[in-house]
């Protein structure tokens, strides 16, 4: 006997309409349960026509109201990707009330060869939307939508991270070109570096190669445009020329007085880490992705290791952070702690333990930014 799949409304929504959108780049599909009919319909949009959508929704409303005597709820949501926040941004100024679902938070089926279509997903996230309304615990994890200035402050730091690793693939690039002759290779940093270059010769006495040679002149040319373009971002950032957000500077400023920590460094942490308002520190490590993955069924026990689930580049500034908080707070309650647990240890449980001293060293600062608490025996900046 097949069990059935049609969703039910709480009582407390039982006059909502709920709207479940299936975003891409081509085309948007929209799963639409309406209290006044007892199955969901299905439209299918142009992507990105928000004004389309609008007039939808408020036809469904207008259709609803007719039927029920007064103005029904239009509650709605969509997995977080591709089009980022604007979609949220602009349904809630419209008076609608969404949700922007975590889509690996979804569960699915575990078939070998699970269907997969756009309708269905349409439909599984409507029953999402449902069942989160319901009440039902741990059924989908809800995205915090940042502010606008929140969000834009943090486009400084993240193009600053691409711009150092074009700079030292185009840099890596040059040293490897020049590895194929066996030739010396120096600083390719430096803008006189093409006039040094030129001086070279290789073990038979012969200069670069010309095509050789016009190859590692563009990519110098690329490196250089990367360091302008690095110079001039911090030069700004420096001057403060782009407007931050008050939380965000007066938590850049607290972070500031911990040595260990730069303003550039200190900027990407704030704007991907601490521009949000965690409940306890399971939160904070968890956003990190530096939770572990236990696997215990039965008689099987075993540690995956750290979830890796949070963000990408908090996690990584985590870990950077560590290595520096052991460098330049070498006097510190948590430098001491790894040093005692990884006095004999090896590679391998160095590396385990400074993602723990990572973890321990995320949830401290952020007690000292929430609370004032500062880490302790931490040296602070005169």
């Amino acid at each position: 006997m097949q069990a059935s799949t049609a969703a039910t409304p709480t009582v407390e929504h039982c006059g909502t309409i709920f709207v479940a959108i299936e975003l891409s780049q081509k085309s948007w599909l929209l799963t639409v349960h309406s209290p006044e009919r007892g199955r969901m319909s299905r439209h299918k949009l142009e992507g990105g026509d928000h004004a389309e959508l609008l007039a939808l929704i408020a036809r469904a409303r207008a259709r609803a109201a007719e039927k029920l005597g007064s103005v029904p709820e239009v509650v709605s949501c969509y997995e977080a990707g591709y089009d980022g926040f604007w979609l949220h941004r602009l349904l809630e100024a419209a008076g609608i009330k969404n949700f922007v679902f975590d889509a690996a938070s979804i569960a699915v089926e575990q078939r070998a060869r699970r269907a997969k279509t756009d309708r269905i997903d349409g439909e599984l996230l409507l029953r999402t939307l449902m069942a989160y309304l319901r009440g039902e615990p741990r059924v989908v994890r809800i995205v915090r939508v940042p502010s606008l200035e929140a969000e834009d402050a943090r486009r400084a730091s993240r193009e600053r991270d691409r711009l150092i690793t074009e700079q030292t693939a185009h840099t890596n690039r040059i040293k490897a070109l020049l590895r194929l002759c066996g030739m010396a290779v120096g600083n390719p940093r430096r803008r006189d570096w093409l006039a040094w270059l030129a001086r070279q010769r290789d073990w038979q006495g012969q200069p670069v190669p010309p095509q050789l040679l016009a190859e590692v002149t563009r990519e110098h040319a690329r490196l250089m445009l990367m360091r302008d373009q690095l110079a001039a971002l911090e030069e700004a950032q420096a001057t403060q020329a782009a407007p931050v957000p008050a939380p965000t500077a007066e938590r850049q400023k607290l972070l500031l007085r911990l040595k260990a920590l730069g303003p550039a460094f200190t900027a990407t942490l704030v704007n991907e880490l601490f521009y949000k308002n965690f409940r306890n520190r399971r939160e904070v490590a968890s956003y990190c992705g530096l939770t572990p993955s236990p696997w215990k069924s039965g008689s099987t026990d075993r540690e995956q290791g750290i979830s890796k689930a949070g963000n990408r580049r908090a996690r990584h500034k985590a870990i950077e952070l560590a290595w520096l908080w052991l460098r330049h707070q070498p006097e510190s309650a948590l430098s001491r702690w790894f040093r005692t647990r990884t006095a004999t240890a090896g590679k391998r449980t160095k590396r385990v333990a400074i993602v723990a001293l990572a973890r321990k060293l995320i949830v401290a600062l952020w007690r000292y930014l929430t609370t004032g608490l500062v880490p302790e025996q931490a040296i602070m900046k005169t």
